[in-house]
């Protein structure tokens, strides 16, 4: 039986055709936005100001924009929406804002105003990999990402390109299942 205390659901989601807002226009503004950026372009921010590395990311992306406070309604036209700012009353406003309009809304070290949280995550193409405390412990995410790329082997990402060439060469069935998962397992005991 699940837990009465809040958890997360480790999801993988696309963000194609999401379209996704950013409150706030410093550190913690840009950290969001550069883990943001591995995945979707359709992203716009509302800050008062905004930090030298959200600015290069606006021009080097062509992101949409308002230097301005956040205003009610404004949340409107999203699908997700994060605050990355430390008014934990503009947190509080956005996120029961959203909750009749079903938008989903992370607030940075707010765990009560999330539907969702950011865990660390290593991407390599098209691996990905997410760690997460449920927000217990943001720097044993980090470390244990750093342990885990460590970890990886080097050859992994043009494994699995061959491995996904291959998948997608063969028509599917138990046969292509069966070679798949025996290239796969003598991959990883040759690292052994």
């Amino acid at each position: 039986m699940p837990s009465q205390t809040k958890s997360y659901f480790p999801a993988f989601l696309t963000l194609q055709d999401r379209k996704i807002l950013l409150v706030g226009g410093g550190k913690i503004a840009s950290d969001k936005l550069s883990k943001l950026l591995d995945f979707t372009l359709d992203i716009k921010i509302i800050a008062k100001n905004l930090s030298q590395e959200i600015k290069k990311y606006i021009k080097k992306y062509n992101l949409e924009y308002e230097l301005r406070e956040y205003r009610e309604g404004d949340i409107d036209s999203f699908d997700i929406v994060i605050v990355a700012v430390d008014d934990i009353i503009l947190q509080k406003n956005i996120y029961f804002e959203s909750r009749d309009k079903k938008i989903f809304v992370n607030s940075v070290d707010s765990r009560e105003f999330c539907d969702f949280i950011f865990g660390s995550y290593i991407k390599k193409d098209d691996l990905i990999i997410s760690i997460s405390t449920s927000g217990s412990s943001p720097s044993v995410s980090k470390y244990l990402k750093i342990f885990l790329e460590k970890a990886l082997p080097k050859n992994l990402s043009s494994f699995l390109k061959e491995i996904k060439s291959l998948r997608e060469s063969l028509p599917k069935g138990k046969d292509r299942m069966t070679l798949l998962d025996r290239k796969t397992k003598e991959f990883f005991d040759s690292l052994q």
